[in-house]
């Protein structure tokens, strides 16, 4: 299947092949068609398979300028947001349409100033409630809806404010809801929502062939030296650590960039000009090792992770597969690692038994040195994107101390604390060492 083939505009392939599309991604040439005639469409597909342009071109081919806000997308994220908003964009050199997005996190009055002229908004359900409550937004002419990342949103509480939304619109609208799962919350959406909408499936982007996994059972007090350690050993091109609270993926972030780690911390706690620089580094290689909360497993567009780290593990099923389906994408091989102790040990139970397909190996008692970790440790650091380099911080080896988040369970990490462990203490059941 070509784009050609599916009926696009000229001036619309042109623009795809000068961003280097050669050819639709599965979810494109599935949904494109669908809507384009219009129909109502629930697609199930993944972050980073291509679904925004599968929804931004048939909409772009149908707005008009200047006749109001003629299509709404709601997404979860600031950084999704903003991402679709650029795919929008992009194509505004084939026809001129006033795109809007808008989030919390930022000034309210220029979103205010660009509604006023807007035919697409782009927005997280929040905000834009907070201009349905300032009357700044009108809805009554919206033709497409775009629900995006559905379950995301459910799992964030947002659900009921998207509800809220929709009864602001016509109708008599067009509705696409796109989601990696559609848990019950979401499936009834679609029954009170939408009129007959096509069902869309795709396979998944991460080949299991293509994906290791493996895990390590250490005391929690050695997490942190665990993972510096394998950080050294695989030299990944780009990984993501993931962390289960803002605290401590903070402190994880600070701790490697003391023991010169080029590292960045990323989470719904920062300023969104914070969270854009980070961005922006990462997908320019400025950054080698993005820790971040859930916030990242789902929503952001980054490509080439070559490994994925679970310094927490989740409780929640989902999550867990969301984390890991960051790498191994595109048809190339990547690792996914699970650094587990006696707090993980059934969470981590659960997702294998819930996941029998999973075929995770169990890395066994590497021998690792022992690294000080600080959940104080200051921000002020020389970064190297050389792994295993210590570097000195110039506020001394455990950096200032100014911050007084602590990490969230207290004793993560090398030295820092005591852990829950001692010599004598009596461990909860682990997983066994055999093949999952």
């Amino acid at each position: 299947m070509s784009f050609e083939k599916l009926g696009i505009e000229p001036r619309i392939l042109d623009i795809l092949k000068k961003a280097g599309f050669e050819r639709p991604m599965p979810i494109q040439s599935k949904c494109i068609p669908i809507i384009r005639q219009g129909k109502d469409v629930i697609a199930q597909s993944e972050t980073g398979s291509g679904k925004t342009l599968a929804f931004a071109i048939p909409i772009m081919e149908k707005v008009e300028q200047g006749r109001g806000v003629q299509a709404l997308v709601i997404t979860p994220t600031r950084e999704l947001a903003n991402q679709i908003t650029k795919e929008f964009l992009k194509l505004t050199a084939y026809k001129m349409a006033h795109i809007t997005n808008v989030y919390g996190g930022v000034s309210i009055e220029p979103q205010i100033d660009s509604l006023r002229s807007a035919d697409i908004v782009v927005g997280t359900p929040g905000r834009i409630l907070d201009h349905l409550e300032r009357r700044t937004i009108n809805l009554s002419g919206v033709k497409y809806l775009v629900l995006d990342e559905a379950d995301r949103m459910l799992d964030m509480g947002f659900i009921d404010d998207v509800e809220r939304i929709i009864r602001f619109t016509p109708k008599s609208r067009q509705t696409m809801l796109f989601s990696a799962t559609i848990p019950g919350p979401v499936h009834r959406i679609s029954q009170r929502y939408m009129r007959d909408p096509v069902s869309i499936e795709t396979e998944k982007n991460v080949k299991p062939e293509l994906l290791h996994q493996v895990y390590y059972d250490v005391r929690e007090n050695e997490k942190f030296s665990m993972l510096v350690h394998l950080l050294e050993k695989e030299k990944p091109k780009l990984a993501l650590v993931f962390c289960g609270r803002r605290s401590t993926a903070d402190a994880v972030a600070r701790n490697l960039q003391i023991n010169g780690v080029n590292a960045k911390v990323i989470h719904g706690g920062l300023e969104q000009g914070k969270r854009e620089r980070v961005i922006s580094d990462t997908h320019s290689g400025n950054v080698h090792v993005l820790v971040a909360t859930d916030v990242a497993s789902r929503g952001l567009d980054i490509k080439g992770i070559t490994h994925v780290f679970n310094f927490d593990i989740p409780d929640k099923r989902d999550d867990y597969v969301h984390r890991i389906g960051r790498t191994a994408r595109a048809g190339k091989s990547g690792l996914a690692v699970a650094i587990i102790s006696d707090p993980d040990y059934d969470n981590f139970r659960r997702i294998l038994r819930d996941n029998p397909e999973f075929k995770v190996v169990d890395g066994g008692k590497p021998e690792f040195r022992r690294i000080p970790f600080n959940p104080h440790a200051g921000r002020e650091h020389r970064g190297t994107s050389q792994y295993g380099q210590r570097q000195h911080s110039r506020s001394g080896a455990y950096g200032r101390g100014g911050h007084d988040e602590r990490s969230s369970r207290g004793g993560h990490g090398g030295y820092a604390g005591r852990g829950r462990h001692s010599e004598g203490h009596r461990r909860s059941e682990r997983p066994s060492g055999r093949r999952y």
